[in-house]
Order: C-alpha cells, then sequence, then structure tokens
C-alpha cells in the first residue's frame, strides 16, 4: 500500500472517539462530517491488496475480526437474517486471508447510523425495528350496528329487556340496581304474560332484594306471587317459602307446607315425631283429621313392621313361609296397608293392630272399599271360603243372604281376574240381578249352565239356538240344550 506520510500521521493520530466539547455536542453536520471521513479512510484500506497481510482487520467496535466475542455479536445481530447474511457470517469467520474475500457490500453506513435509518434493503436497527410500526399489518376496524354496541353495553330499557328474554337471548340484568327500576322490570314481565320471563326476573329480585322489600312488594302484585310461590315449592326452599307464608299471614298454607316437609324424612320414627308436631298447626279441621289419620298409620305400621319381620325371620308362620314378603309395609297408603292386613292377618282379632277390623274402625274405611281390597287379597289366597263369607249376611230372623257393596257383576270380574273356578264364577253370575248383564257375562266367562237356564227362564229359543254353536259338540251342555228344545213342556215365544 502506497501511503504519504501524512496520511500515515492522520491514521495513527485520529480515533472513533470523540473528546467532549459544549460547542459541538448537538452539532449533526459535526458528526456527519466525521463519519464520512471514517468511511473513505476504511474503502482505502479495502481497495489496497499489497499490504492485507500487515494489517489487522477489526469491527467498527475496535474488537478484532475473528475473535471470539466478535462472533457472539456477529452472530446475534444477524441471527434473523436471509441465507446470503449467513455465507457472509460465514466467510467472515473463517480464518483465511483477508485477500481471498470478496468485498462486503456493508447494510449499515456511518451517515444512516447517526441518522437513524438503513439504507433500502438493509436490515433495521433494533430501535428502528421497535419503533417502526408501518411493518406491522392489521385488519381494518369494520363498523358495527349500534344495535349490537347496545348489546355488549347492556343499555336496554325495561321493555327491550323483556323483549329480549321472551325471545330467548341472553341479557343481563346486572344493570337494573335501584328499586324503581327492578318494579319496572317486574312489571313489564308481567305485562308480556310470559311465564318463564317472569319467573326469571323473580330470580334476580330474589337475589338482589332482602326478604321483607321483596315480599312487600309482591304482596300487591298477585300474578309475580303466584309465581314465585309455584317456583319455591318447585326448586324445595322450604324455609323461604315458610318465611314468605308467615308475611303474607296465610296460616293455613304454613301450616300445609311445613307438613310437606315430612316427604324428606326417610327414617320412620323421626317421621312419626315429626308428624305428631303437625298435629297442633293451624290446619282446617278436613286436613286436621288427614294429619292426625297419618299419624296413626304411620305409628301402626311400625308396630306390625317390627312384628312381621320378627315372624317372617322365624320362619314359623305358614302365611309367611309360603308368601315371602316382597317389601315393607312402612310408608305405605292406607289402601295397601288394608291389602296387605287382609293378605296375612284376616284371621286375626279386632284387638289387635294388625287386624283388618281394626283398621277398618280406626280410620272409618267405607264397607265399599273394604269389600274390595278384602276380595282382591283373599282371591288372591285362593280362599273361596273366606270370600263367600265376605257376601254372606243374617237378617233379624236367622236367614242368609248374600248381599255385595260394590256389585256382584264386580265380584265376578275380581273372581275371573284371580282364575277363580267356573263353579265359583257361576255362584256369582247367578246373582247378577240384571238380566243382559248376566247374560254378557255368562257368555263372556264361559258360565254354559247359567246361559242356558237363563234362556229357558226368558223362553228365547232363537238365543239358545245360537247358542249351542258355541258349545263343544257331543258334550254336556249341547245335549242340555237339544233336551230343552224338544221339550214340550216350554212355551217358547219365538
Amino acid at each position: 500500500m502506497n501511503r504519504t506520510k501524512g496520511d500515515e500521521e492522520e491514521y495513527w493520530n485520529s480515533s472513533k472517539f470523540k473528546a467532549f466539547t459544549f460547542d459541538d455536542e448537538d452539532d449533526e453536520l459535526s458528526q456527519l462530517k466525521e463519519s464520512k471521513r471514517a468511511v473513505n479512510s476504511l474503502r482505502d484500506f479495502v481497495d489496497d491488496d499489497d499490504d492485507d497481510d500487515d494489517l489487522e482487520r477489526v469491527s467498527w467496535s475496535g474488537e478484532p475480526v475473528g475473535s471470539i466475542s466478535w462472533s457472539i455479536k456477529e452472530t446475534a445481530g444477524n441471527s434473523g437474517s436471509s441465507h446470503e447474511g449467513r455465507e457472509q457470517l460465514k466467510s467472515r469467520n473463517s480464518f483465511s486471508s483477508y485477500a481471498q474475500l470478496p468485498k462486503p457490500t456493508s447494510t449499515y453506513s456511518l451517515s444512516s447510523f447517526f441518522r437513524g435509518r438503513t439504507r433500502p434493503g438493509s436490515f433495521q436497527s433494533l430501535s428502528d425495528a421497535l419503533s417502526d410500526t408501518s411493518a406491522k399489518s392489521y385488519a381494518p376496524e369494520l363498523g358495527r350496528p349500534k344495535g349490537e354496541y347496545r348489546d355488549y353495553s347492556n343499555d336496554w330499557s325495561p321493555s327491550d329487556t323483556v323483549r329480549r328474554l321472551r325471545k330467548g337471548k341472553v341479557c343481563s340484568l346486572e344493570r337494573f340496581r335501584s328499586l324503581q327500576d327492578k318494579l319496572q322490570l317486574l312489571e313489564e314481565a308481567v305485562s308480556m304474560h310470559d311465564g318463564n320471563v317472569i319467573t326469571a326476573v323473580l330470580i334476580f329480585l330474589k337475589r338482589t332484594l332482602s326478604k321483607e322489600i321483596l315480599f312487600r312488594e309482591l304482596e300487591v302484585r298477585q300474578v309475580a306471587l303466584r309465581h314465585l310461590i309455584h317456583f319455591l315449592k318447585e326448586i324445595g326452599d322450604q324455609k323461604l317459602l315458610l318465611d314468605l307464608f308467615r308475611f303474607l299471614d296465610r296460616t293455613e298454607e304454613l301450616a300445609l307446607s311445613h307438613y310437606r316437609e315430612h316427604l324428606n324424612i326417610r327414617d320412620p320414627d323421626k317421621r312419626k315425631e315429626f308428624l305428631k308436631t303437625c298435629i297442633g298447626l293451624p290446619f282446617s279441621a278436613e286436613d286436621s283429621a288427614h294429619i292426625q289419620d297419618h299419624y296413626t298409620l304411620l305409628e301402626r305400621q311400625i308396630i306390625i313392621e317390627a312384628n312381621d319381620r320378627h315372624l317372617e325371620s322365624a320362619g314359623q308362620t305358614e302365611i309367611f313361609r309360603k308368601h315371602p314378603r316382597k317389601a315393607s309395609i312402612l310408608n305405605m297408603p292406607l289402601v295397601t296397608t288394608l291389602f296387605y292386613s287382609c293378605f296375612y292377618h284376616y284371621t286375626e282379632a279386632e284387638g289387635t293392630f294388625s287386624s283388618p277390623i281394626n283398621l277398618k274402625k280406626t280410620f272409618k274405611i267405607p264397607d265399599k272399599q273394604y269389600v274390595l281390597t278384602a276380595l282382591a287379597a283373599r282371591a288372591k289366597l285362593r280362599a273361596w271360603n273366606d270370600v263367600d263369607a265376605l257376601f254372606t249376611t243374617k237378617n233379624w230372623l236367622g236367614y242368609t243372604k248374600k248381599r255385595a257393596p260394590i256389585g256382584f257383576h264386580r265380584v265376578v270380574e275380581i273372581l275371573h281376574k284371580n282364575n277363580a273356578p267356573v263353579q265359583i264364577l257361576q255362584e256369582y253370575v247367578n246373582l247378577v240381578e240384571d238380566v243382559d248383564t248376566k247374560l254378557n257375562l255368562a257368555t263372556k266367562f264361559k258360565c254354559h249352565d247359567v246361559v242356558i237356564d237363563t234362556c229357558r227362564d226368558l223362553k228365547d229359543r232363537q238365543q239358545l239356538l245360537a247358542y249351542r254353536s258355541k258349545v263343544d259338540k257331543g258334550s254336556a251342555e249341547e245335549e242340555k240344550i237339544d233336551a230343552l228344545l224338544s221339550s214340550s213342556q216350554i212355551r217358547w215365544k219365538n
């Protein structure tokens, strides 16, 4: 490299660091001149190929090219560059001679560095990348309908809110904070005549108002009050329901609501004690009698259940051995308890709690209900003597007579349902007073003798001939029909 002595002195005496002065601290022009001078000085070194081996290659930071610190900084600075940049980084890191390297095209200039800009197509500095928002693309902000903005802000009037609730749309009620707004919302819901909307508003009021204020306002709004009572019954909120009835001074409804709580008690003894506390509540006269009967029935059931469980486990009673119990008698209705008693304790004395007669007298069971239940229980056991005794009565002269409070046509149907023999069925079909009903039952259940005798008594030859085709050929019934048809002693009507 041919260099004048003045140039060498300028090179060795110059420095990239400038001494501090108050005059040129903010002088941009002097900074630009200094950067231009440094770039020109660098170009002289690069263009001179003769003395490359004698020069030490340094970076702009003053560190020797190829050193470890320089490699780290260069790698970090060019990590986001293209494949060409990585190839240039690889060539810079090589320890081959400087003359073999192609002349690099710098992506930075001192002037652009001081001005804060890079050349076109060059890499941006970190500060430029962070501050430059032009490279980011944003989707255009689309305008929304005004109604949609109102939806997000919940800026709805009470009438609009109720209409939205009726359409099934999501709508927050939290914006209605004052009592006046809440009551206006309730009135709008009531005027809409939609039970679901009314219930939704009532749930909101129940959550945001005290009980006293809620009860006071609903007392003068009977439609909303009925909806709230129904809702509380559905969800089983007995405590709030009792408080509401107490506030409204509805003593009878208060007592019934308290009585309904027994359904949640599973233990029989605890349920019995709870029912005992309900006896003194202000029920109507009819309801008070039912509450008393319920308590008495459960008390009897507990005694019967304990005794029968013991007898069944001992295995000494025939009825329990032949017909094991399928379920407990506890908490069963009165009719079920009576059927159970007629099935397992029919012959017991009246003084025992499990006696059917005792149950009939204690709970004033009507004769029709008692006969119907006892007939079903004894027919199921095929105890035909008990069935016969059930309908046999004596008059004051000592004569016996069959009498059925439920009508013998129902007796026949129950007996047939329990597979009673034909002889038993014929006996009770004959006791049916209405002739047409008797013939229909006898024909339906194939009581041939009853049909033949009835047709004979009616002197109805055509009906008897029609029935002859329904009996088996060669049977005793067919022979009986032929004998009656050929008899000259009967004067037939047709």
